[in-house]
């Protein structure tokens, strides 16, 4: 990608989910700032759509990444519907590349 003078490139934020049906466990890095950090988000109570809808709201650049689940259609509607970007890798491969020995959910993130 090149850069054009006089333009400033939007600030993205990354952010990694580890889906469950109920929460998702994030961690998110801010590119701009260097901003990063962790959060669980309840999907009963609004929390997560609040958080994404919130997101948009501010007009920044966002990406979300997170493993291949069948139970994230309604995320995968919103995050389309709020025009963010979302990439969506195969667990199978991505276990194959992690160096460490215990699972959590926030390594997951």
């Amino acid at each position: 990608m090149t850069k054009r003078l006089g333009r400033k490139e939007p600030n993205t934020i990354i952010i990694g989910v580890d889906y469950h049906p109920s929460f998702q466990q994030i961690a998110f890095l801010d590119q701009e700032t260097g901003e990063c950090g962790e959060r669980r988000l309840n999907h009963s109570d609004g929390e997560a759509e609040k958080f994404y809808r919130d997101l948009k709201q501010r007009g920044v650049s966002v990406r979300v990444e997170m493993e291949a689940t069948g139970y994230s259609r309604w995320f995968e509607r919103l995050l389309a519907e709020l025009g963010i970007e979302l990439w969506i890798g195969d667990a199978a491969k991505l276990k194959t590349k992690r160096v460490r020995k215990k699972k959590s959910d926030r390594q997951d993130a």
